[in-house]
């Protein structure tokens, strides 16, 4: 990324950041929060606010969060105390005044900047003050807002400015009934707008846990949770994708053995079909001897093992026998295993002859 890119995402960061967009944020999370906790948080924040209309007098009303309490009227010129608040006891110095303006005080007008003033804005727009409006600055209260910048060389501040000779009247009665304003807005300001510059203020002990605090926290807490999210749910994607690969890879390692197992059955089956294929029918053999042997011949045993034919029996001629075995088709090495003897009792010949049978007509 480009330096110029680098420093436009800060301005843009900067833009959306900024303390009214938080302010919106804060109150959007208030109202999303459960109920126990929004009436907690909105007890903590307190006003008191002093509503000026007609200019001769202001209306009070004590704020909680939402709610709002009449506690009557005040004029510029009285004197005494104002209404106590109920329920402030020992926190009343934590408690804000707020005095709104009517619309019709406020001046309101659109400038241009240039965008390295951002971060002295307050400080440039009061020496540019009486450019901008026809009194000087020790004659206004003033606030500025930068808007979010159409070029990037060039910030948009919207300017408000009230005359301080208006309202001056009311900051001293508020302050002689020991309610010093904190924050001096107007109907239709921007959120967290404050005509009163810091040097105006009246000091506070701010808590160390105030209801902006805690929805700013909570805010950060989100956004840390949002930032987080995607990387745990990838995480959380890559565990189940991996365990998912696993699994598929065991399959996969038992199809595999599964189709080897099949293979070599499959060729253990034609194994055999091809050795039966290829062996010679036993009878055919078993025909041809019967057609060639003699009559005075006959056969004891027939044994048939890896291809070679033993046969034993006694015939009135053994060693004519040879001849015939040889002109048969498909007997090969025909000759006797043991010599012959001669049967006392009957005259003939015994033998053991042994042979090798192939299919006729194969080489």
């Amino acid at each position: 990324m480009k330096i110029a890119e680098r420093l436009r995402s800060i301005q843009l960061l900067g833009a959306v950041l900024d303390g009214p967009r938080l302010a919106l944020w804060r109150e959007e999370l208030l109202a999303c929060a459960p109920e126990r906790v929004r009436r907690w948080l909105q007890g903590r924040d307190r006003r008191l606010l002093v509503t000026i209309s007609g200019g001769e007098r202001a209306e009070l009303q004590l704020a909680t969060g939402d709610a709002r309490q009449p506690l009557g009227h005040l004029e510029p010129t009285g004197k005494g105390e104002l209404p106590p608040l109920a329920g402030e006891g020992r926190n009343a110095e934590r408690h804000r005044t707020v005095l709104g303006l009517p619309a019709d005080w406020v001046l309101r007008r659109t400038v241009t900047l240039p965008m390295q003033v951002r971060e002295n804005l307050a400080q440039v727009v009061r020496y540019e003050i009486d450019r901008f409006s026809p009194f000087s600055p020790d004659q206004v209260f003033f606030d500025c807002l930068a808007q979010a910048a159409g070029r990037s060389d060039r910030l948009t501040v919207e300017l408000a400015i009230c005359r301080r000779d208006r309202v001056q009247p009311w900051l001293e009665r508020l302050r002689e009934a020991g309610r010093p304003v904190d924050q001096l807005t107007w109907d239709g300001a921007w959120p967290r707008a404050n005509l009163l510059a810091p040097q105006d203020r009246p000091p506070r002990k701010v808590p160390l846990l105030t209801a902006p605090r805690a929805l700013a926290g909570l805010t950060l807490v989100l956004l840390v949770a949002a930032m987080a999210s995607p990387l745990w749910q990838r995480a959380r994607i890559l565990e189940r994708i991996d365990e998912d690969l696993r699994a598929a890879r065991a399959e996969a390692i038992k199809v595999d053995d599964l189709r080897q197992t099949l293979e070599r059955a499959r060729e253990a089956s034609l194994a055999i079909l091809r050795q039966k294929a290829e062996q010679p029918r036993i009878s055919d053999l078993l025909r041809e001897l019967t057609q060639r042997l003699p009559d005075d011949t006959w056969i004891q045993s027939f044994e048939v093992r890896d291809g070679e034919v033993q046969i034993r029996g006694e015939s009135a001629r053994a060693t004519a026998l040879i001849e015939l075995l040889e002109s048969a088709p498909g007997l090969d090495g025909v000759g006797f295993r043991s010599p012959v003897t001669q049967v006392a009792q009957t005259g003939m010949e015994r033998f053991h002859i042994a042979f090798r049978y192939v299919q006729p007509g194969s080489s």
